[in-house]
């Protein structure tokens, strides 16, 4: 046994963390023994894993998941630190949008109208839509939103269709942190497209709608617009003749943070 190693207890003592946390690590990959009995099972650290469990003790107290603490601490110092600010931003823009949430959320309870978003109407024709869907819950919904779009596009271009109109979202129910819906993701097409593989097609029939139109949003702020949206179409007497629904505008990409690029719509009956 090297002198130089410790035992599990005393890189807790060293560290300040817990012997459960310390073997959640292991389990996890992030902080394993330098040296483990085969017999008992005794865990034995080196003297460079007390700063590696300083460090991931530092990381946890901000706020970082297990998850993303091997992509700080194992890529290098400068990369780890471009890691480190890339989370926090996140956190940041997740923040922003709890803040716009929580404001409309404040009108709502104290009764008062929460006019925080100006909507309109318009009429839609008839159109034939390629299609893609999937269950998804919140944070699984921007990934499935992005990938969707690139499988559209590509089946558009290998059967040399094209877009009549911008890609479309239809929630057919909430999508939430505890919850998921199946969210269909819509390519409005004038060629002749039939069903293949993950594409199924269909018509969609001619609807005027009630909509906004929104700068970019993280999912904490859409949730709030949603309902806003939905909101006004009850205030009016409307009926609904849809789920709601998520049309992005070709700039989706580059846009900047205040330019319009989504709207968010409920088709009347």
């Amino acid at each position: 046994m090297p002198e130089d190693v410790i035992t599990i207890g005393e890189l807790a003592a060293r560290s300040r963390l817990s012997l459960k946390a310390l073997r959640l690590y292991d389990e996890r990959g992030l902080l394993p023994p330098a040296l483990v009995d085969p017999g008992s099972g005794v865990r034995r650290y080196g003297p460079a894993q007390v700063e590696r469990a300083r460090r991931i003790a530092l990381l946890r107290a901000a706020g970082l998941p297990l998850a993303r603490i091997a992509a700080v601490l194992d890529v290098g110092a400068a990369r780890g630190e471009r890691e480190l600010l890339a989370y926090w931003r996140e956190r940041e823009a997740e923040h922003a949008a709890r803040r716009e949430a929580v404001g409309y959320a404040r009108e709502v309870l104290a009764g008062r109208s929460a006019a925080l978003f100006e909507v309109a109407e318009r009429e839609v024709p008839e159109r034939l839509v390629l299609f893609v869907r999937r269950h998804v819950d919140a944070a699984a919904l921007p990934g499935f939103l992005a990938e969707a779009g690139e499988l559209l596009l590509g089946r558009l271009r290998e059967v040399g269709a094209c877009l009549s109109a911008p890609l479309f979202a239809v929630f057919h129910g909430l999508v939430g942190e505890d919850c998921a819906a199946l969210v269909e993701v819509c390519a409005p097409t004038p060629n002749a497209v039939g069903p293949h593989g993950p594409f199924g097609v269909r018509v969609e029939p001619a609807h005027r709608e009630a909509y906004t139109g929104l700068a970019r949003r993280p999912a904490a702020a859409m949730a709030a617009v949603h309902d806003a949206v939905g909101a006004w179409v009850s205030a009016r007497g409307y009926r609904r003749g849809g789920p709601n629904r998520e049309v992005y505008h070709p700039d989706w990409a580059t846009a900047g943070p205040d330019e319009h690029v989504v709207d968010v719509a409920v088709p009347l009956a």
